[in-house]
């Protein structure tokens, strides 16, 4: 079966059925009909690799995330995948694992099956790609590391705007003693999160010295708790979290305490996941709209596979983070 016998049934030519099944905008809509009614009654796939050596284009993005169960990425794949579909595109996901050799083995293998650009959202470890992929002509993108290089976007997170305004809602709840569980020191992206945090409580002149470090998990935060309870210092009255999964595990360990949230402890996570609006009680968080990176992440891909291949530069996009108020955030208890 190929296009020849489409071309045959439909009455019309090899080219017209070409474009029709490309979907070519200018094709007449009635030959277009014609063709898709003979494609369907044949059961006709398009041999797609054979199209992409004719076009020069795939049409295959590559999607790497950082851990498919973390739940900060699911929505993230779920949005790119449909605005893929939506343009006629396909991905090809992998999950580094926190693993510097399968994600150079991912990429490497995303660009032998010739795909039109990869999207990096991993939050760490891109450096150790950037120099064995500055001279390739893949468009790539990535969270907050990229390069001002052709061919490469990157998406630049306003930490500071969310934090500052969740530093100055505790601050107006009348705490003073508000702890920060920062994420692990090798992530960029988390010493950025840690760095706002310390810039936003020296604006309204209050110490920064309640920081312990987590790893961004569940069992990370109830450590983190743990280890702020076991300070000789004077216990802090709120904690913000560098993401909404280590605010979780401070909850979970504040019930074996005995500590409640909010009247004892108020809580903030940051990224906004999904489960954070069904905690108990529900989180306050610093919003990074997974959907927004998502779909910044494919029109940034969008856009550089459209740019002139004589571009010297790469792109830029923002995407900034606001409070989300819940319920874990009470007025502080009293000294």
């Amino acid at each position: 079966m190929d296009i020849r016998e489409i071309a045959r049934r439909a009455k019309v030519s090899t080219a017209t059925v070409s474009r029709a099944i490309n979907r070519v905008p200018t094709v007449d809509p009635q030959l277009s009909r014609r063709v898709w009614k003979v494609v369907d009654e044949l059961g006709y796939y398009p041999n797609t690799q054979a199209r992409a050596l004719v076009s020069g284009r795939s049409r295959i993005f590559g999607l790497i995330v950082s851990e498919i169960t973390n739940p900060f990425f699911p929505e993230i794949v779920q949005t790119f995948e449909n605005l893929a579909v939506e343009n006629n595109y396909e991905i090809l996901l992998t999950s580094t694992v926190h693993d510097p050799k399968r994600m150079e083995s991912s990429v490497r293998r995303m660009i032998e099956r010739r795909v039109d650009g990869v999207a990096i959202l991993t939050f760490g470890m891109e450096e150790s790609l950037l120099e064995h992929l500055r001279f390739r002509k893949v468009p790539l993108v990535f969270v907050d590391v990229g390069p001002d290089a052709p061919h490469i976007a990157n998406i630049r997170i306003d930490y500071q705007n969310g934090i500052r305004q969740a530093v100055q809602h505790l601050a107006a709840l009348r705490h003073s003693r508000i702890a920060f569980i920062a994420g692990p020191h090798h992530l960029k992206s988390a010493m950025a999160r840690r760095s706002a945090f310390q810039h936003a409580m020296a604006e309204i002149g209050l110490p920064s010295t309640l920081i312990v470090e987590g790893d961004h998990t569940l069992e990370g935060g109830m450590r983190a708790l743990n280890e702020l309870i076991g300070m000789r210092r004077k216990q802090p009255t709120a904690i913000l979290c560098s993401n909404d999964m280590t605010a979780i595990g401070v909850i979970r360990e504040a019930y074996d305490h005995e500590i409640k949230i909010p009247s004892d402890l108020s809580i903030i996570g940051f990224d906004d996941i999904r489960l954070a609006q069904f905690t108990t009680p529900p989180l306050t968080t610093v919003q990074m709209s997974q959907v927004e990176l998502a779909r910044l992440a494919f029109q940034a891909l969008m856009d550089e596979t459209e740019r002139p291949s004589l571009a010297n530069r790469g792109s830029e996009y923002t995407l900034v983070t606001s409070l989300i108020l819940r319920r874990s955030t009470a007025l502080a208890s009293s000294p």
